[in-house]
């Protein structure tokens, strides 16, 4: 059985990522997109934080902490 899939345009931090999703999971993967586009910028504005990678990484690790 396989699944249709669909390519999804996310943005995090002004910049666009192309992600391949089940087309069920649309929706989803762009909610989740917002909330860590969102943390990202509470932390790169709190922190004043330099470079998107120390940013994601930070976001990561506090979401992981917050589960």
């Amino acid at each position: 059985m396989s699944e249709q899939t669909t390519t999804v345009t996310i943005r995090l931090l002004d910049k666009d990522y192309q992600v391949a999703c089940p087309a069920e999971e649309r929706m989803a993967l762009l909610e989740s997109a917002r909330y860590l586009d969102e943390k990202m910028r509470e932390i790169r504005d709190s922190r004043k934080m330099i470079g998107s990678e120390r940013v994601a990484v930070m976001a990561a690790l506090n979401i992981a902490h917050d589960l």
